[in-house]
């Protein structure tokens, strides 16, 4: 084997260890082939994509301790248990481990996909249930109202994860959601309107339905403490190139247009998800005195001080440096002794400040939380002494007066012992 041989090895190795492995399940083959765009989309961007449908016997997540794939696509609502060694319990410790999911279900939803849904903080209305809404759905709706007409202005407000460009009206066939009002990490991607509800379309609605108004979710995420990332679409047929592909209008009067925003979400919001974009990671992080260029074994109280940091953030594939105004660094010791907002150029956020006069074990701390960023944390920890005793002022000037007293008293001694001993009165002659 010749020299170039081991070269080609070599490369071919790291392109396939740059890949993004992605196992998608699904509930039939057919889907392969009616949602053949979105999946292009994702191997024209690099991914490795190994369809199995839900129920494999051969199913696994990890092998040897170790994970098979870097993030998980779930194209099967209707599955009531999963195959293999994988199962709800599964999914929630691959998620655990840094692992992303994409999850899109439909009014035929099975408990596995509900199970799911509520280890992440939402909640799933009843099988055989969809979003129903009178006044907000398409032209070639068959007249039960379920075709939506999903109005970007209903988007979450992050451009990391939505973008920065005009998204087209949305098409949305399928179930609803609600989220957990006391789980912090649940986000409203995309909610329905107010005149939307969630119920059987088939049935005379005889209570009071599960989702109501802008409570009812369409699409929900959730980012995990450990930056792993989870979205749940409530419909399958989002993601389908019929809806890619078809043109939308409201029913009830609005402008036409050629082709529904679902492509530019589902890829804009894939990226998100499979943590291609809105990622940030720390680079050099510099602190030293003012005017020196290294840190010191030991800071004194009152030094005054300069910190730096360098911020990355991943776009197209590459580390670019990143942008913000509102990075802040805290000086900590249990609590924050100092708080102030970064100044950045270039990626590069820095500042100045006066170490507190309070001597102990600190912490330089930036603690960066942002909606569609991952949570970026850096500490460094230092040590602050006290003055040594050669650095103390000699002479305080809140100590001026007793100064004076002493040097009053002293003086006074000086001349009590001179009339003492030099001033006397002369004796007297004793007679007899």
């Amino acid at each position: 084997m010749g020299w170039w041989s081991v070269v080609v090895i070599i490369s071919l190795f790291s392109i396939a260890s740059s890949l993004q492995r992605t196992l998608v399940l699904l509930d039939n083959w057919a889907i392969r082939e009616t949602h053949s765009v979105y999946f292009k989309t994702l191997r024209d961007r690099g991914f490795d994509l190994t369809y199995k449908t839900a129920d494999d016997s051969s199913l696994s997540l990890v092998k040897y301790g170790e994970f098979l794939y870097d993030n998980l696509i779930i194209f099967a609502p209707s599955v009531e248990e999963f195959g293999g060694s994988v199962d709800v319990q599964a999914i929630t410790n691959f998620i655990d481990g840094g692992g992303n999911v994409l999850v899109a279900a439909s009014s035929t939803i099975g408990e596995a996909i509900r199970d799911l849904a509520s280890e992440c903080g939402i909640e799933f209305d009843e099988e055989k249930t969809a979003v129903i809404d009178h006044l907000n759905y398409d032209v070639s709706d068959p007249g039960r109202h379920t075709l939506l007409v999903a109005d970007p202005q209903n988007l979450i407000t992050a451009p990391s994860m939505i973008g920065v460009m005009k998204v087209n009206p949305l098409l949305f066939r399928g179930i609803g959601m609600t989220a957990d009002a006391e789980n912090p990490l649940v986000l409203d991607v995309l909610h329905a309107s107010w005149t939307a509800y969630s119920f059987n379309p088939d049935e005379k609605i005889t209570e009071y339905p599960h989702a109501v108004g802008q409570n009812t979710l369409l699409i929900a995420g959730q980012q995990a403490r450990n930056n792993a990332r989870v979205l749940f679409f409530g419909s399958l047929d989002f993601f389908s190139d019929e809806f890619f592909m078809s043109s939308v209008q409201n029913a009830n009067g609005g402008q036409k247009y050629s082709q529904s925003g679902n492509q530019d979400l589902a890829i804009s919001l894939s990226q998100w998800v499979f943590k291609e974009k809105g990622v940030l990671r720390v680079g050099k992080v510099k602190h030293h005195k003012v005017g020196d260029a290294d840190p010191p074994q030991a800071y004194t109280i009152t030094d005054e001080v300069e910190y730096s940091i360098e911020i990355q953030k991943l776009e197209n594939g590459k580390w670019v440096p990143f942008e913000a105004d509102d990075v802040q660094l805290e000086f900590v010791r249990i609590d924050p002794f100092v708080r102030t907002t970064l100044k950045g150029k270039g990626g590069v956020f820095q500042t100045k400040f006066k170490l507190p006069d309070v001597y102990g074990v600190y912490q330089f701390r930036v603690d960066y939380n942002r909606m569609g960023l991952t949570h970026l944390y850096s500490s460094t920890q230092v040590s602050v002494r006290p003055l040594e005793h050669t650095q103390y002022e000699r002479f305080i000037p809140s100590a001026y007066p007793y100064y004076c007293s002493a040097f009053s008293m002293m003086f006074g001694v000086v001349i009590f012992s001179l009339v003492f001993l030099h001033f006397r009165e002369d004796a007297k002659d004793k007679t007899e």
